[in-house]
């Protein structure tokens, strides 16, 4: 009979060939200092590049290391959500690949998790190597969702964690499409602690969350946890009818009390397009919602998986 796993190591990864030594040493580096046994399941996000290949390599050798191979790219977020779907372990960490968050920092992770926390978190104190647009563009992204979502997500907080088995099960019992795991995981509770480090600037390759995903991943955020931008729709309109019913007595009093004539088209059309373009954002953010129903309503799997690689393992496929 196999010996119990005690941590999974989900690492999601997408074109890292570059760094992907260099990851899988210093990973195995420290879950061996636990003296304790463990899993390290790599889920290859349909990456392009050879690290699919690599990380095969590094299965034929050493019986810890477990490749999820995506048919294709289904994204970050469901990549993580398959590796905890896979994973045995007693603790599940999530971990990118590309060591902006240190693996040492792991071990402090488990401390917090022996002394009875259910999920420990990674909060970054600084963002080394990082352009002043990203610091600031993360910054207001984490203030920007804290304060539009209905549950208290910690500001300055990734997907870095370590989630004990009961918190895992609760996350692989949901099913929505659209996944915002740290939303996720702050909305089913239990008792949660955070360790705060410095965030290390990219060993090699490029950042996976350029400008275009930071906003899908808020816009996923948000419409998951709130319905604050849709009630935005109902304060406005109150607002614009306010002040459209005191516009409406000053062309009253112009009509009547003066000799002004309302021929400027100019003023119409500026109301005009003010008033459209209004109309047209509360569309597009209850299209965000609709496109959300859809999506559930179409009852996809969330990821295939093509294959899984281990050494002497059973091969289980799984989807959902």
């Amino acid at each position: 009979m196999s010996q119990p796993v005690q941590y999974s190591i989900v690492v999601p990864v997408y074109n890292e060939e570059a760094v992907i030594h260099e990851t899988y040493r210093r990973l195995t580096e420290v879950m061996r200092s636990t003296g304790e046994s463990y899993e390290l399941l790599f889920v290859n996000d349909g990456s392009r590049d050879q690290t699919a290949d690599i990380i095969k390599e590094f299965s034929e050798r050493d019986p810890a290391v477990i490749l999820l191979d995506f048919s294709r790219n289904f994204g970050h977020q469901i990549a993580i959500t398959a590796g905890m779907d896979y994973s045995k372990g007693r603790a599940v960490v999530v971990i990118d690949a590309d060591l902006q968050d240190p693996p040492e920092l792991i071990l402090e992770m488990i401390e917090k998790w022996k002394q009875g926390y259910d999920v420990v978190y990674a909060k970054r104190t600084k963002r080394k190597g990082e352009t002043l647009f990203k610091k600031y563009t993360a910054k207001l992204f984490y203030r920007f969702l804290h304060s539009m979502t209905d549950i208290d997500i910690p500001l300055d907080t990734g997907d870095f964690r370590l989630l004990d088995r009961k918190v895992c099960d609760q996350m692989n019992n949901l099913q929505e499409k659209n996944r915002f795991v740290r939303g996720l995981v702050s909305w089913v509770g239990f008792k949660q602690i955070a360790v705060e480090y410095e965030r290390d600037e990219r060993l090699a390759g490029e950042s996976k969350y350029p400008l275009k995903k930071m906003l899908k991943l808020s816009m996923d955020g948000i419409t998951s946890f709130s319905y604050k931008p849709l009630k935005l729709a109902s304060y406005a309109g109150g607002v614009l009818s306010l002040i459209g019913f005191f516009y409406l007595f000053v062309v009253l009093y112009l009509k009547i009390f003066t000799n002004t004539t309302i021929t400027g088209w100019s003023s119409i059309i500026v109301i005009q397009l003010l008033f459209n373009g209004f109309i047209l954002f509360i569309l597009g953010i209850t299209g965000e919602y609709i496109g959300r129903i859809y999506d559930e309503s179409k009852h996809r799997p969330l990821y295939i998986v093509q294959d899984i690689y281990q050494k002497e393992s059973e091969k289980k496929m799984m989807y959902r």
